[in-house]
């Protein structure tokens, strides 16, 4: 294969304009940072709130709230509860529910690690963001919503040409930072099957169009991935890109026989 730091890329990476554009940047120093980002991508999942600790995801009957006392009254030794609210995609009423996590859930027990990509400077690619002005929302499968959608605010577009195909991603605003959900052929072979998440970072006080990075070094693997308590969305068939992205996480690695979710 194709030394990926000397700029060309193998086949199916980035084309060698995007590739010549990040010539300059130090490498050495990028790849360190990206070692710190999976250290800290390792402590986020084993930790007692992370994605290996989720247990149980219960919603109350529509309208109404859990209730907190007897959830708490059936917790085990080091398990802890949260809140967490949505938005019922038929009626438009919000639901309630609750969060059971242990840190000796089963996943967190057999887990070992996450597979990944070894560091790839090709993938660490430009792209134009454009805000778009109001509210829009676009529809999102979810891995648990049989075939559901639900609308997620997208506040802009995310323009990317990529071996020679252009592409309107969306992603979705996560609490503030722009999420993409993205999928590609890699999906289900070296990677989780259901896609990849990616944060893209942006300058919120810039209303016009500006340059971001998308770094595929860091794609992550959803937290489906981890416990089959979360409903994680799926790619749209826009943000399905035609070429291998041999970069990021591949999928988690379970000790003893345990199976992945």
């Amino acid at each position: 294969m194709t030394d990926p730091t000397d700029g060309a890329g193998p086949k199916g990476a980035a084309p060698r304009d995007v590739a010549t554009q990040h010539a300059a940047r130090d490498v050495a120093t990028e790849r360190a940072a990206w070692e710190e980002w999976r250290a800290r991508r390792r402590a986020a999942l084993t930790a007692p709130q992370g994605n290996l600790a989720l247990v149980e995801t219960r919603w109350a009957p529509l309208g109404e709230r859990p209730d907190l006392d007897a959830a708490r009254a059936e917790l085990g030794e080091g398990q802890t509860l949260t809140t967490l609210e949505r938005t019922e995609p038929v009626s438009g009423r919000p639901e309630y529910g609750l969060r059971r996590w242990d840190p000796r859930s089963p996943a967190a027990r057999h887990f070992d690690s996450v597979d990944t990509f070894p560091y790839r400077p090709d993938w660490v690619l430009e792209a134009e963001y454009e805000p778009v002005q109001g509210a829009r929302t676009v529809p999102f499968e979810h891995i648990r919503d049989n075939g559901g959608t639900r609308d997620l605010v997208v506040p802009g577009d995310l323009r990317l040409t990529l071996d020679g195909t252009a592409y309107t991603l969306s992603a979705f605003d996560d609490d503030g930072t722009l999420l993409l959900v993205f999928g590609d052929p890699t999906n289900g072979t070296s990677t989780y099957g259901a896609g990849r998440f990616l944060f893209v970072q942006r300058d919120e006080r810039d209303n016009g169009p500006q340059r971001v990075v998308l770094d595929f070094n860091r794609a992550f693997v959803p937290p489906c991935g981890f416990s089959d308590q979360y409903n994680c969305p799926m790619p749209p068939r826009q943000n399905r890109l035609h070429v291998p992205v041999e970069a990021g996480e591949k999928a988690p690695v379970f000790r003893d026989g345990y199976g992945a979710h």
